[in-house]
């Protein structure tokens, strides 16, 4: 088939891009080299085509040229901190970049979509809430969650209207390698992968260690999407997460036992954000149900993955982290 992916050069889009050329697919991938910070795999299946979401005219150009039977849409502002410093971006790449996305795909010829928002949407959650479900009312809290509700109720609007098959696909944290800073576990996983190389002092810098949240392996994560566009049901949201909640804490204590370090652990108050809540996990039996996915790789494997790709990363330097 052919694949169209915004968002390909991200952490999640890589991933799927290596999934979907296994699988035998055609990739297409739109690339805007401004915010691009992964390379994309040297391969004949593989094409870019630059573009920029925030421009629907070239948007439209860059689906007409590659003519997808499927597109994922990644693409976007995926920092809830980072939200806070440029909220207008952040709501006009995520909402108005997904809302341009679905008019160039109504007006190729209506392939299948799957759009990717976050549970980040939800906000301030009860216990008695959990687990959460594709029915929890979202209550963002950020400018992020907002754009990502937004985008995500486009989802049954453009299949009521246009019948175009769109699917909305709500992940929870996923971690894996290839994770750039600015999250916790590759946080963590870059400050110890530095200690284990002696290119850092043994202390590292943590935030809330006593949050509990839901972590799935990235590699789920994209299998889940592409559950959805073979088998979702159009204009339905889906939950991708583990089911489960872990804490912060157990998270840094595992990748400090896989790196093999005596670190000491300092506690950073910048590093805490104040709209924390203190568990947050999902259920996936709705996804289940529809496709048959389900989380296959273990909690220990995405951490030590995670951690051996920052090794790797960083034995390439002799630059301290």
């Amino acid at each position: 088939m052919r694949i169209f992916i915004t968002g390909a050069t991200g952490f999640a889009g890589s991933h799927l891009v290596d999934h979907l050329l296994a699988e035998g697919h055609q990739i297409f991938a739109l690339v805007h080299p401004a915010t691009s910070h992964q390379q994309l795999p040297a391969h004949p299946q593989v094409r870019k085509i630059l573009g920029d979401l925030l421009n629907l005219a070239s948007l439209k150009r860059a689906v007409a040229e590659a003519g997808p039977n499927v597109i994922y849409h990644l693409a976007g502002q995926a920092s809830p901190a980072v939200s806070w410093k440029d909220p207008a971006f952040t709501l006009a790449v995520n909402a108005g970049g997904t809302a341009n996305l679905l008019e160039a795909a109504v007006s190729f010829g209506r392939p299948r979509v799957v759009i990717v928002s976050s549970a980040e949407i939800y906000g301030r959650i009860h216990e008695d809430m959990l687990p959460l479900t594709e029915e929890t009312i979202p209550d963002p809290r950020h400018p992020y969650g907002i754009s990502k509700v937004a985008a995500g109720q486009l989802v049954p609007i453009y299949w009521e209207r246009y019948q175009l098959p769109v699917f909305e696909a709500r992940p929870f944290n996923h971690i894996g390698p290839r994770q750039t800073t600015g999250f916790v576990v590759p946080d963590f996983a870059s400050q110890l992968a530095a200690i284990k190389l002696g290119q850092k002092k043994a202390r590292i810098s943590v935030g809330n260690l006593d949050a509990e949240r839901d972590f799935t392996d990235v590699r789920d994560v994209v299998a889940a999407y592409i559950k959805l566009a073979e088998s979702g049901r159009p204009g339905e949201t889906y939950l991708i997460c583990s089911g489960q909640a872990v804490t912060i804490r157990h998270m840094l204590d595992t990748l400090i036992e896989l790196a093999q370090v005596e670190v000491q652990v300092n506690q950073d108050p910048a590093r805490i954000r104040p709209s924390d809540t203190p568990c947050l996990y999902g259920s996936y039996a709705k996804i289940e149900e529809h496709t048959a996915w389900r989380p296959q790789i273990s909690l220990r494997q995405s951490l030590a993955d995670a951690l051996r790709d920052w090794v790797e990363r960083l034995r390439k330097t002799s630059f301290p982290a």
